[in-house]
């Protein structure tokens, strides 16, 4: 994966982490994974449709993302309620936001879906042929961890991206007819 499609969404993270949490953000080593299952109890899915497809995850331990979640709503959290999960995912598509301006800024277009929490570790999450980025970025809080399968589209297939997008959420089924 080209740097230029992570460094955006890396940092986009460290911002939003300082900016939402109060934390102070040191990076982790890098790796690559291609393994299909989630090692975090706590996963924000995030899908990027357009010049820059692909997939964004942020794991976390649950009790990291009580923490986060405690000091962007300014209220203690002991559980995992839907208020809780609501504002991790929102941690999430902030995070994602920012990247996308940043990615619009550098003449991609390119559009975010809404946040999947995934609640559990070993969910399997296919990113098809898509090796994943890996990032930890620690805090005082736990560990936020990133992981980035992303592509840039080529400008000889315009429909590359779709076709992604169109790969994980299967197309409904036609609507039956009767026979007479």
């Amino acid at each position: 994966m080209d740097v230029k499609l992570l460094n955006p969404f890396v940092q986009a993270a460290v911002e939003v982490l300082k900016a939402e949490v109060g934390a102070d953000v040191s990076r982790g080593e890098l790796s690559l994974q291609k393994s299909s299952l989630t090692s975090d109890e706590l996963t924000v899915m995030i899908n990027l449709v357009g010049d820059v497809y692909g997939m964004a995850l942020y794991g976390m331990s649950i009790e990291t993302g009580l923490k986060f979640v405690s000091k962007i709503m300014g209220q203690e959290f002991a559980e995992l309620d839907a208020l809780a999960q609501s504002g991790v995912a929102e941690l999430g598509n902030v995070i994602s936001g920012k990247a996308a301006v940043r990615f619009s800024e550098a003449g991609y277009v390119s559009s975010i879906s809404t946040p999947t929490i995934l609640n559990g570790s070993g969910v399997q999450i296919s990113t098809l042929d898509f090796p994943r980025i890996v990032v930890p970025l620690s805090t005082q809080f736990g560990t936020l961890t990133a992981h980035l399968a992303l592509r840039e589209k080529k400008a000889g297939d315009p429909r590359q991206a779709e076709r992604f997008a169109d790969s994980l959420i299967p197309p409904a089924p036609a609507p039956s007819r009767e026979v007479e």
